[in-house]
């Protein structure tokens, strides 16, 4: 590792000399460079000592190949994680039931949702400051050394990356349905900031393909001046020709496909103001869960304060033939029944009779654990009233819908196999509604067992479909559907639109998925946020096709005209480079800035051009005698005997002029030619004529 870093011994303040470098870059102007190249090797390759690095030269490879296969696993960590974290975030409206089945297998409510929310954020997070270190230190065109602990993390990040996600495959494979859902309200927004993004990566790459063409003008003047038009320079040469290449294509392409990504969006936020549906109507899920506790008669009082218009519950019947409202299967997460009856914690709901089920609390865990993530606090009001609420009868749901005259829809679930009412419970619970003298038009039925029953002894009953084809709603005299919002927007929507049927949603809490359903004419949702959408007065997102495309045009027109002048700039910037090392090379200053090109042996031509005729010298001095010249017993600090009747010596300028003018004169060559030629475009700044 050591050999490959190349690296040299670190000189003093002293002994580095104080060059203004016309080429150095901005980010070595503004900032100190020893920090800054201490900061990069620090995280990255955990070495915190200030070392002078040898640059890779343009077009060469950076890295040996363990640390290239490094690089390629650090960008596919960046991706999965991305993914992952994308998903995650699409899919906030699931959280609550990521926490309850969760909770299922382990028996203790907690936020796994935001926990595992910020695992994949610090996962990006690591993974992206990584990448972005990568890229600086490929900028300074320095070596990469990946430290071991950062190589264990990305391939633990792939690992757990790769895990996470084929669980969400096999048990929530229909949450990748909730990410193609947000593309369709969030496209135009993805297109715009797309856009932005790519003017701004435009800086960097356009700096670096003007580079890499300006080092190819170089080595093209040198091969061409020179003759030094070997294998090794025309391989670097058609290298950097192809990674110009490289650079700019998929840039240039992915641009162009930005550019017109519009033509294939659809978005159902995207219409004429007119053609723009009524808001759904609310279904209160639970009664309103984010401010009292679920199935409970303050939950269902408060969702009728938010103005829902119909309540949404779950039912269960009790030993001794009680209906209850009750969501879990058992009693451990919503009740006491822990305290009260530890030894029955898990058994089942419908083997409790109701005269113990009405002494257990219902609302005590709701303020303890505060089950939603994004619930506001609680009044103290509020939470004394929660605390002391209980378990409520479905007759009591039914005298509060009456009173309100609120629709009434829940899931009926059947009773285990040695309960009392295992095959007569739809009847029992009909003929509970009935006596209660509730309308039958606000019972939305729901429940498909019996249903021909149903439709007999309850007429007036608006039965309630699923997810059935639209022929099928048609024989059984369906015109309501309660279905998942993640199928229907894939499947259906448009044929149910065509029967004129109505479509509830469920389930519904996030703004954007309400903007969605608004847009879609749907007409009622079931939600869980109902103190927030009932606030909603227009949908998210909207906005009219002539709106849009003039911000598309817009955009489209600004972003070319800002990549075009940027690829312009530092095409002009290379080019005047280009003209000052020229200016340098024949003046020796420029504006009074040291040239540090003036250390080299032929101060005439650019650095990068005197190296292979120095190479030149070495090797012609090689191939010189080993023995000694025949002056070496003289004086070495006289090399021509003084003339007569000189008072003083000559001077070492003298004796060069001597030896110059007396050296013999090699014949004229094309090559010789060509380098008199680039000289004479200098004669002007000589001190002295030049002679042939």
């Amino acid at each position: 590792m050591a050999e490959a870093a190349k690296k040299t011994e670190p000189k003093s303040e002293s002994e580095r000399p104080m060059i203004n470098d016309p080429n150095e870059t901005w980010i070595t102007r503004i900032f100190n460079y020893r920090c800054y190249i201490t900061f990069l090797t620090g995280f990255y390759s955990c070495d915190w000592e200030y070392e002078e690095w040898d640059k890779t030269e343009l077009g060469s490879c950076c890295c040996s190949r363990i640390e290239q296969v490094f690089f390629v696993c650090l960008v596919i960590s960046f991706c999965v994680s991305v993914t992952l974290l994308f998903l995650w975030i699409e899919t906030s409206n699931e959280y609550f039931d990521f926490d309850w089945v969760v909770h299922l297998g382990t028996g203790r409510w907690f936020y796994w949702s935001i926990l595992m929310l910020s695992l994949t954020g610090i996962m990006t997070a690591y993974t992206s400051l990584l990448l972005v270190l990568g890229f600086l230190l490929l900028w300074e065109r320095m070596e990469l050394f990946l430290h071991a602990c950062h190589k264990v993390l990305i391939w633990l990040v792939i690992i757990l990356c790769v895990f996470l996600m084929a669980i969400i495959c096999k048990f929530w494979r229909d949450k990748w349905l909730i990410a193609g859902l947000s593309l369709k309200i969030f496209a135009p927004y993805v297109h715009l900031c797309g856009i932005a993004v790519m003017s701004i990566i435009s800086w960097p790459l356009s700096f670096y393909v003007s580079r890499l063409e300006a080092e190819i003008r170089l080595r093209r003047f040198k091969m061409t001046c020179f003759e030094v038009q070997n294998e090794e320079e025309t391989d670097i040469f058609r290298r950097l020709r192809a990674l110009q290449v490289a650079v700019a294509f998929p840039f240039l392409l992915l641009l162009i496909c930005l550019y017109l990504l519009p033509l294939g969006i659809y978005s159902p936020c995207i219409q004429k103001t007119e053609d723009l549906g009524p808001r759904p109507v609310f279904i209160a899920h639970r009664g309103a869960p984010m401010v009292a506790p679920e199935n409970t008669m303050m939950s269902f009082e408060k969702a009728v304060e938010f103005g829902a218009y119909a309540l949404e519950t779950d039912v269960y019947l009790s030993y001794d033939h009680v209906p209850f409202l009750m969501h879990d299967h058992d009693l451990s997460r919503t009740t006491n029944i822990k305290e009260v009856m530890p030894n029955a914690t898990y058994n089942h709901s419908a083997f409790f009779s109701w005269p113990l089920l009405r002494t257990l609390n219902a609302g005590k865990w709701f303020v303890e654990n505060m089950p939603y993530y994004n619930m506001k606090p609680l009044s103290e009001e509020d939470k004394r009233r929660a605390r002391n609420e209980t378990i409520p009868k479905l007759v009591d749901l039914l005298e509060l819908a009456k009173k309100e005259r609120k629709f009434l829809i829940f899931d009926l679930f059947g009773p285990p196999p040695t309960h009392p009412l295992r095959n007569g419970y739809i009847r029992h619970v009909v003929d509970l509604i009935l006596k209660s003298k509730i309308e039958q038009h606000l019972i939305l039925w729901l429940p498909v067992y019996d249903r021909e029953y149903v439709k007999q002894v309850a007429p007036g009953f608006q039965q309630v479909g699923r997810f059935l084809s639209v022929e099928k709603l048609a024989e059984e005299n369906i015109k309501m559907i309660n279905v998942d919002y993640k199928k229907l927007f894939y499947n259906g929507l448009r044929e149910y639109k065509a029967a004129n049927i109505n479509i509830n949603l469920y389930i519904i809490n996030e703004p954007w998925l309400f903007s969605l359903a608004w847009c879609s004419k749907i007409n009622s949702v079931t939600t869980d946020n109902i103190p927030l959408l009932s606030q909603m007065s227009y949908p998210y997102f909207f906005m009219t096709p002539g709106y849009y495309m003039g911000i598309w045009l817009l955009v489209d027109f600004t972003s070319a005209v800002i990549i075009t002048a940027i690829f312009c700039f530092h095409w002009w910037r290379e080019a005047e480079k280009e003209k000052m090392r020229e200016v340098c090379n024949a003046s020796g200053k420029v504006q009074g800035l040291a040239c540090s090109s003036l250390s080299s042996p032929y101060p005439l031509l650019p650095r990068a051009l005197a190296i292979p005729m120095k190479r030149k010298e070495t090797a012609s001095l090689q191939e010189k005698p080993t023995q000694p010249p025949d002056r070496i017993g003289e004086s070495p600090w006289i090399i021509n005997p003084p003339n007569k009747g000189s008072k003083k010596p000559p001077s070492v300028k003298d004796n060069v002029k001597t030896d110059a003018a007396n050296a013999p004169k090699p014949p004229l060559t094309e090559s010789s030619k060509d380098t008199n030629t680039y000289y004479s475009t200098f004669s002007e700044t000589s001190q002295e004529p030049r002679t042939k």
